[in-house]
């Protein structure tokens, strides 16, 4: 399956924006400097007291569809 790594700092104000479903989707740049869209969804999954800050592997199905985030090292 097709995966990007990309690079996450959301506040625990940001997290919140998204958890409460006042934001759709996250944007974060990739290791190589491309922009990802993803659903917000995603990041409940790696969100703790401080919100989220770290790389972090996004693997998406053959059509591109987001199926799972991997933290790969947290700040």
């Amino acid at each position: 399956m097709p995966s990007i790594d990309v690079i996450i700092h959301l506040s625990p104000d940001e997290c919140l924006a998204h958890y409460e479903g006042r934001a759709a989707n996250v944007r974060a740049r990739s290791l190589d400097g491309r922009w990802v869209v993803f659903p917000a969804d995603a990041i409940r999954r790696v969100v703790g007291q401080n919100g989220v800050h770290g790389v972090f592997r996004l693997v998406f199905s053959t059509e591109g569809r987001f199926t799972s985030i991997q933290p790969l090292s947290r700040r």
